[in-house]
């Protein structure tokens, strides 16, 4: 039928397909700013297109059901995972094969998308189905179906509370800006001042994260840092809080430091 249809493939069917390999940051939807829960790798896959051509689409189905080993379930948006964004099967990670940990031996990389609605780990099965018809784990508890990473900067040094040195101190960290044309600059804020352009690391590309530094003259006295990006669409990275719940968090990470 149009809808339910299903996709069976092996590991071995896998390696006879043709791969891509493609440098992509994936973030947890439960990142806040300046959070731990976001990463980059490099990942070799089939593209998910390739796969589901071969099921045939269908006109009907609107979402990729997809199932882990443990019965586990996670939505992607069907328009989302083919409208030309490097969606893979991921068999491989940084060279090597898929680690245990990550998904061996094949797992869901959908670039710009939260985990939650694209990156099945310990993938056995993908349904092609409405969500009208199923609900995925998280869809049934009122998470968003759609939900793309929203940009943001992180601040990986100096940390909160650190106690710093007068003089010239590096302010660092990385950002991401998936499907927005990548990180195209980062704006710096100290105690609430102007805004100050940080240099850039090489450019990853449009799904990876970028490297950024800035030089800062500390003076004395307690002070507040903070850093903001500007994708290349030229979208400006949002200073309105919002929690995880239910498409992912926002604002901006600002912290006290002080100097002496």
């Amino acid at each position: 039928g149009d809808v339910d249809k299903k996709l069976v493939f092996t590991f071995d069917d896998l390696l006879e397909m043709p791969l891509i390999e493609r440098d992509i940051t994936l973030t947890c939807v439960s990142n806040s700013p300046g959070g731990p829960y976001v990463g980059a790798a490099r990942w070799l896959g089939v593209r998910l297109t390739d796969l589901l051509d071969l099921a045939g689409v269908g006109s009907k189905a609107d979402q990729i059901l997809s199932t882990d080993f443990e019965g586990m379930t996670i939505s992607t948006p069907l328009e989302l995972a083919t409208d030309g964004r490097d969606a893979m099967i991921a068999i491989g990670m940084n060279g090597e094969a898929l680690p245990r940990e990550h998904g061996f031996p094949a797992r869901m990389v959908v670039p710009g998308l939260y985990g939650f609605i694209s990156a099945t780990k310990w993938v056995t099965r993908l349904t092609l189905t409405t969500y009208a018809e199923k609900q995925a784990y998280w869809t049934d508890r009122d998470w968003a179906t759609d939900a793309p990473i929203k940009i943001s900067a992180r601040i990986d040094t100096p940390n909160a509370l650190d106690e710093l040195k007068a003089g010239e101190v590096v302010i660092g960290g990385v950002a991401w800006a998936q499907q927005k044309g990548g990180v195209e600059k980062i704006e710096v804020r100290i105690d609430g001042g102007p805004l100050q352009p940080a240099e850039l690391g090489p450019d990853g590309g449009n799904d990876y994260w970028r490297q950024w530094f800035y030089k800062w003259d500390a003076q004395p006295g307690s002070r507040t840092v903070a850093a903001r990006v500007i994708s290349g669409d030229g979208e400006v990275q949002s200073a309105a809080m919002a929690t995880p719940f239910p498409s992912g968090a926002s604002g901006i990470q600002e912290f006290l430091v002080s100097v002496s």
